[in-house]
């Protein structure tokens, strides 16, 4: 790896009370699990912290409180705020917000009602949110399973160019490796590549991924840094089977309902977080006595939240 590598961030899980509320406090519980597992960061508000289901002044309070707890988590613990928004303005607002409260960096994702028709259009919404933070870091967000927008992320960063002096790089949710690819080689390496695909995080790293944000890094990440350690260490056959592992235990999150169940899961695993917001359904407790008895069977316990 050319660059440093970040290491893994995760999206943490917002907090919410029985009645739907934010729970703030629970946060700082957040923030020492992240500690005990070596997490190097926290991608505050983003789709697993159901960010877009958040009302602006609910984001700004996780993100003050992700900001306040960070040193928790160590001394070098990255704090990241997803400002993507619908309208420009809202989230160039929740960006000046995150330079104020003193954040690592900001990502943002593309509008997906009014959708970009070309990589310029994109990059001059992103040029907007970023010049409201201009002393931050500034990373696209691509996940367009969620936002329908499936330009290549290497026409963006080509398309951007001066007009965005603090572009730094992409957090990749997507499956598309050749423009993963692309992007990793373009303009000398420039820019910094986080791989958002926990259950092909392998192929990320064999592309050259600089970094790695995932849901599952919120109670797996011993799991992902065995990977990790074994990548680096050349033992490809110990990465390919808990790399096996980690596509097993999705497989169940996706089956029982995506960030639900991945928020059920870090309650048997880590820590409770509280239900999900509507539009998410919250799970049964049929459901959520059979998906622990699916994850007992591959060896959640065992092999994906232990060392």
């Amino acid at each position: 790896m050319s660059q440093e590598f970040l290491g893994l961030i995760a999206p943490p899980f917002t907090p919410m009370r029985a009645d739907g509320s934010v729970d703030l406090p629970r946060i700082d519980k957040h923030a020492e699990a992240f500690a005990a597992d070596g997490v190097r960061g926290a991608f505050v508000c983003g789709t697993t912290g159901e960010g877009v289901s958040l009302t602006l002044s609910e984001r700004q309070a996780v993100a003050q409180r992700w900001r306040e707890v960070a040193s928790t988590a160590g001394k070098d613990f990255l704090v990241i705020v997803n400002v993507g928004c619908l309208a420009v303005g809202d989230s160039a607002a929740l960006a000046a917000h995150a330079q104020e409260i003193g954040a690592d960096a900001i990502a943002a994702t593309a509008p997906s009602y009014f959708r970009p028709a070309c990589a310029e259009d994109l990059v001059g919404f992103c040029a907007e949110i970023a010049a409201a933070a201009p002393k931050l870091p500034f990373y696209y967000y691509h996940i367009p399973a969620m936002t329908n927008v499936y330009l290549p992320v290497a026409d963006f960063l080509a398309a951007a160019g001066e007009r965005m002096p603090t572009l730094t790089g992409v957090k990749f949710t997507y499956e598309d490796l050749m423009d993963f690819g692309r992007c990793v080689r373009l303009a000398g390496g420039r820019y910094k590549m986080l791989f958002g695909r926990d259950e092909i995080l392998l192929s990320g790293l064999a592309a050259g991924a600089g970094g790695a944000i995932g849901t599952t890094y919120n109670f797996a990440a011993p799991l992902y840094y065995r990977i990790l350690r074994a990548w680096q260490a050349g033992d490809l056959a110990a990465a390919r089977k808990d790399q096996a592992l980690a596509a097993e235990m999705i497989v169940l999150m996706r089956k029982f309902g995506g960030v639900p169940a991945a928020k059920a899961m870090m309650k048997m695993a880590r820590l409770d977080c509280g239900p999900v917001r509507p539009p998410l359904a919250e799970m049964t407790d049929e459901q959520f006595a059979e998906l622990r008895r699916r994850l007992e069977e591959i060896g959640f316990f065992q092999r994906c939240i232990k060392a």
